[in-house]
């Protein structure tokens, strides 16, 4: 009686996180797009000045108000969105890619590989992201790509360490000694049999990694080590209006409401992915 109502308890559980998934795919679905169209969506001109115009609040017209100088701000936000969210999604891309296959090379061959980039990932690990991503950055100049490659520089050991534990579990597995034995090569072996294993833990980990790095990118370009004027993107945004924030709020709260509603909406969907991987979900679908 009791494993019946675990198994109904489960499977209720299970039916509520693929609605949610369901739910959150569109959402982000629809926040691409609009990123991805956004020069076509954008009312205005983005880049297009107006003095006359300048510092206009919210209105029917600018329903974001205008910036010092001039252009209109629901303008600017959609077309930042372009640069911020994709320019996240490459990074982390980058950095789950690499650190995987760093990290399940390690695991697979161990030895003085091992040791050596582990090592160094430690190295990473033991400095704040953000803070070593703003040296790095910092010699490198300005710009979106260097912020980006600032942040892949520091990020990919998380992702290293996640595959590094998942191939240790599974090397030396039944299945795995199957194969062996069965004539494969050890590239055949982390290629068609440890990889696929390994990709749920680092699939949730890359989507919840998607709102932290969109942080951490738009800190850089806050702090002037990212995206520089007059591109539009988020954190440049505002780091651009900061000191007009008590007079003229809507310039910095615009492109702060972008980056809210799509670290939350990605935070969103990471969790719900991560639910709807549970294997305790999956042996009631």
């Amino acid at each position: 009686m009791n494993e019946t109502v675990t198994v109904r308890t489960q499977k209720i559980k299970s039916n509520h996180a693929k609605r949610r998934l369901c739910v959150f795919l569109v959402l982000t679905a629809l926040l691409l797009l609009t990123a991805l169209f956004s020069m076509q969506l954008a009312p205005y001109d983005p880049y297009a000045q107006n003095l006359e115009e300048a510092m206009q609040p919210p209105s029917v017209r600018h329903i974001m108000g205008t910036d010092q100088h001039g252009r209109d701000m629901f303008s600017r936000v959609l077309v930042g969105g372009r640069t911020s969210i994709f320019a996240t999604l490459a990074l982390v891309a980058v950095i789950s890619v690499f650190g995987t296959c760093v990290g399940t090379l390690c695991g697979y061959y161990g030895g003085k590989l091992d040791s050596v980039i582990m090592r160094i990932s430690d190295v990473c690990l033991a400095f704040p992201g953000l803070v070593f991503a703003m040296a790095v950055a910092a010699l490198l100049g300005g710009g979106i790509s260097n912020a980006v490659l600032a942040l892949a520089v520091v990020s990919w050991p998380k992702y290293s360490r996640v595959a590094r534990s998942q191939t240790l579990a599974l090397k030396d597995g039944p299945f795995i000694s199957a194969v062996r034995l069965a004539g494969s090569s050890s590239i055949q072996v982390v290629s068609r049999h440890i990889l696929p294993n390994i990709l749920g833990p680092i699939l949730v980990t890359a989507m919840l990694d998607i709102g932290t790095m969109m942080m951490e990118l738009a800190g850089l370009s806050f702090l002037g080590l990212g995206a520089v004027p007059p591109t539009a993107e988020w954190g440049n945004m505002m780091s651009t209006g900061r000191s007009m924030l008590q007079m003229y709020p809507w310039i910095v709260l615009s492109p702060g409401i972008g980056i809210f509603i799509s670290v939350v909406l990605f935070n969103l969907l990471g969790d719900t992915v991560r639910d709807y991987l549970d294997p305790r979900n999956s042996r009631s679908r």
